[in-house]
């Protein structure tokens, strides 16, 4: 995939997660490369996936 991207001005305010999950990535700013790879050595029907588990409230 070839993706463009023309960069300009970034002004960021308050940013706020309430959670992350296990395949995600949040950037903010610039980056020459990202490298993504993925791999499972087991059948997908033995995969358990249980429930995300928020960040800390705000304050906390």
């Amino acid at each position: 995939m070839n993706y463009t991207v023309i960069n300009r001005e970034v002004q960021v305010g308050d940013i706020y997660l309430t959670a992350v999950t296990s395949s995600s990535i949040f950037l903010i700013g610039d980056v020459d490369t990202i490298h993504l790879s993925s791999a499972f050595d087991t059948p997908p029907e033995s995969l358990i996936i249980g429930p995300l588990v928020p960040l800390a409230p705000k304050g906390s």
